[in-house]
């Protein structure tokens, strides 16, 4: 009964809010017929209020036949952001994915602008061992600190390509950075953003802020990340496809999609070497 007429989204979402159980009446207009012919079509719905919990991670899984006629299972994990619950719903995905068979996994940091550094952290060491370094403070005199894992535990010891773009940026490049250059996982894509700042926050009287840089994160092989990104292993390109692909196993629509994805194929093609190689030692 309340014309949006006009209004901007944060303020039709606004409207559309309420308490969890009730419902909202939503009159929707089709605009692509002509109001004076009388064409324009009406649509009511009621619509369900729900507290809406977003995760900033979404999962699949791509089964596949190598070309031995070998079936195989490829968890596929995007991660969109370093929330609070990031490194827990990452472990709860790859515990499952685990029972499920899965044999070795993508994780897809493309297009991830960062986040918490912390969670960052924490997600590495799902994957990582021991007491690696997981990245490198370095300040104004040149003073480096390591931040290491502390008797770390890996989830799986399956193979693992992460996927990164010009888009993956401050923790994404943390987390690349760690997985890398500890030799756990192979990077397809293009470069990152190159964030790598760690800045102090002043606030002012007048209510605006003062950010100051006060050090930079370097890779644990210690690689400039600010202003400099991560380079991928291989780049996902057309023309680094070369081996042949069976068709897909797999009946998902979701799945069936992932495989469209030319950096997924790459990804899929440089996990087939790295079990070929494990099977041939």
């Amino acid at each position: 009964g309340n014309s949006v007429l006009g209004l901007d989204v944060e303020a039709v979402a606004q409207r559309l809010r309420g308490r969890a159980g009730t419902t909202v009446e939503v009159k929707l207009l089709d605009g692509t017929g002509n109001e004076r012919s009388g064409r324009i079509k009406q649509k009511e719905v009621q619509l369900s209020r729900e507290v809406i919990n977003l995760s900033p991670l979404s999962t699949a899984i791509i089964s596949h036949r190598s070309g031995d006629g070998h079936e195989g299972k490829t968890g596929y994990v995007r991660l969109a952001a370093f929330s609070q619950t990031a490194a827990a719903e990452m472990e709860r995905a790859i515990k499952k994915m685990e029972d499920q068979g899965v044999q070795s996994y993508i994780l897809d940091l493309r297009n991830n602008p960062g986040g918490l550094v912390t969670a960052g952290l924490d997600v590495a060491q799902i994957w990582l061992d021991g007491d690696e370094t997981l990245v490198n403070t370095v300040d104004r005199e040149g003073n480096v600190q390591a931040i290491n894992m502390v008797q770390g535990q890996s989830l799986t010891h399956d193979p693992l390509v992460v996927l990164v773009n010009e888009e993956s940026a401050s923790a994404s490049e943390i987390l690349a950075g760690a997985l890398h250059d500890n030799g756990r996982a192979i990077l397809v894509g293009h470069k990152t953003f190159g964030k790598g700042r760690i800045q102090s926050v002043t606030e002012l009287d007048d209510g605006s802020a003062l950010f100051i840089t006060v050090a930079k994160y370097l890779s644990p092989a210690l690689h400039e990340i600010d202003h400099v990104g991560i380079q991928p292993d291989i780049q996902c390109t057309a023309d680094t496809l070369s081996l042949p692909r069976a068709p897909s196993l797999t009946g998902n629509n979701e799945a069936a999609s992932l495989e469209m994805d030319s950096c997924i194929m790459v990804a899929e093609q440089a996990l087939e070497i790295q079990q070929s190689k494990g099977s041939a030692s």
